[in-house]
């Protein structure tokens, strides 16, 4: 007879609290922005300590792509992308002939942060030979690029 573990719901509410401990002492513990002339070292382009922890704390992370089948179909999804904002997908050949783009709007999703994308192309999938091509996506609200995703596109031969 087998016996299985029951969840602890303690457990979880002290995760909860040593998380949110561990938010406010970051929090406390990052220097207060003064008006302060600026210090020589930050005149010079290097970032004094308290500019720099701003700036951490304002970056955001770089949308990335993923790849998988549905329907026959090549399917690229993504996330960190603005929420509500529009995003540009291309597949494209390792040569540059563009085989799918499209426009969409990144939606909240409940397991891919930030805003997130899916989308099923006109790309048949799978295929032999490889990942001959590549996918990437343009998040217009930041202006930035995926990085290249390398895909299997099916090109017909004739």
């Amino acid at each position: 007879m087998r016996i299985l573990a029951r969840s602890n719901p303690h457990r979880m509410r002290r995760m909860t609290a040593v998380a949110a401990s561990a938010v406010a002492v970051v929090a406390l513990s990052a220097p207060a922005a003064t008006s302060a002339p600026a210090t020589p070292s930050a005149r010079e382009g290097t970032p004094s300590g308290a500019s720099l922890t701003a700036e951490v704390l304002k970056k955001a992370p770089s949308p990335f792509l993923f790849h998988y089948t549905f329907n026959s179909h090549l399917k690229i999804g993504g996330g960190n992308f603005t929420v509500g904002g529009r995003v540009f997908l291309v597949v494209k050949l390792n040569n540059g002939t563009v085989m799918f783009s499209r426009w969409v709007t990144a939606q909240p999703h409940s397991i891919t942060p930030g805003g997130a994308i899916y989308v099923e192309t006109s790309v048949a999938s799978p295929c032999a030979g490889g990942k001959n091509g590549y996918a990437r996506a343009f998040d217009s609200t930041t202006q930035t690029w995926s990085p290249r995703l390398p895909v299997p596109v099916c090109v017909r031969i004739d």
